[in-house]
């Protein structure tokens, strides 16, 4: 089962759960419902370097994708699913440049 860590308030996060639902090959984790989910999170988000960028450009790292062989991406096509496309508008940097 492929996780996806996310949040309701993310647009980069509701187009990829959109893609996903009734899908049982994937499992949403939304980090704003609970606490222990979003401790999850963030210790994926400390310890790997894939969040190096996001975390240098100030973005929080959402959707983040963890594959069954436990790689953690943060590319909705490395999870068999497709990113928001850029001119759709909403993002959720306060620069506006995306999550």
């Amino acid at each position: 089962m492929i996780k996806i860590y996310g949040m309701k308030t993310c647009p980069d996060c509701t187009y990829v759960e959109e893609q996903v639902k009734g899908n049982d090959k994937y499992e949403i984790i939304d980090i704003g419902l609970h606490v222990k989910d979003l401790k999850a999170f963030l210790k994926l988000r400390d310890n790997s370097p894939v969040f190096d960028v996001a975390k240098r450009i100030g973005a929080a790292g959402i959707p983040c994708f963890v594959l069954e062989d436990g790689t953690v991406t943060l590319n909705p096509e490395d999870a068999g699913l497709c990113s928001r496309p850029v001119n759709e508008g909403a993002t959720c940097n306060i620069d506006g440049s995306g999550c």
